[in-house]
């Protein structure tokens, strides 16, 4: 099976890709293209897929790059490949030949791009995140290296949508104790349950933050097995363990 690589017309001409799980060497739970080596996935088999992306990337897989992803609002900036990952959820560079790449399985991957002045970046944001500001974190490292904020184009790949997140009244708290007006990202659920509209609240902090332009593919990770992993699937479904999707950008 092929590799299937989503695409934004906002980030053309670079080469960057929302990559789904097919075309990877995985099997079992993992099945497809599994890039996470903090899955239990065999390692060799991680390294194969992540080899088929670099390619696709028209890059050694040694230029594609990652993180060690914690959730947090720490940025990185990228002059060459890591020897160890760094523990951070964001990266950006101006550097030509590296691919900037985030893993998810839910949570948002957002790549960024200022195709006039050279500088990309990507982000891990999953709520936590996105709430503690990774997204303006890296918006800030961006125009550092030289982007205009103005200029940048960033876009949110699968994710898990509002129809399918499911949350309680302690997670609702969090975001009104932050801002009340973040009560409009909730609906009601079941009981006293919510659904969360995570990729919606991402596209508001990117566009309150001053973003040039802002947009989700509207991609469901939970809704659609068949192409994407997800931790919460996963969970429902009682399995060990799941896979991670991966987006790339490169300049």
């Amino acid at each position: 099976m092929t590799l299937e690589i989503l695409t934004a017309d906002t980030l053309a001409p670079l080469r960057h890709g929302f990559f789904t799980r097919h075309g990877g060497a995985s099997s079992g739970v993992f099945n497809g293209l599994n890039c996470g080596p903090g899955s239990s996935d065999l390692d060799e088999v991680v390294q194969i897929n992540r080899a088929r992306v670099a390619a696709a990337m028209n890059l050694k897989p040694t230029s594609l790059v990652s993180l060690r992803q914690v959730h947090s609002a720490d940025v990185v900036q990228v002059e060459r490949p890591f020897d160890r990952p760094p523990p951070a959820d964001a990266m950006v560079t101006a550097t030509p030949g590296i691919a900037l790449a985030v893993l998810t399985a839910d949570c948002q991957p957002v790549l960024f791009a200022d195709t006039v002045a050279g500088v990309i970046g990507t982000a891990h944001a999953g709520w936590r995140g996105a709430l503690d500001g990774v997204l303006e974190a890296t918006l800030d490292a961006m125009e550092a290296i030289g982007a205009d904020r103005d200029n940048i184009a960033a876009v949110i790949g699968p994710t898990i949508s509002q129809r399918a997140y499911e949350v309680g009244p302690e997670f609702f708290e969090t975001f009104i104790a932050e801002n009340p007006d973040y009560s409009r990202f909730f609906a009601a659920g079941r009981d006293d349950r919510l659904m969360f509209d995570l990729p919606g609240f991402g596209l508001h902090r990117l566009r309150t933050a001053g973003v040039g332009h802002a947009e989700w593919t509207r991609h469901c990770t939970y809704s659609d097995p068949g192409r994407f992993f997800s931790y919460r699937r996963t969970t429902h479904a009682g399995e060990a363990d799941y896979g991670r999707l991966i987006s790339a950008i490169r300049l």
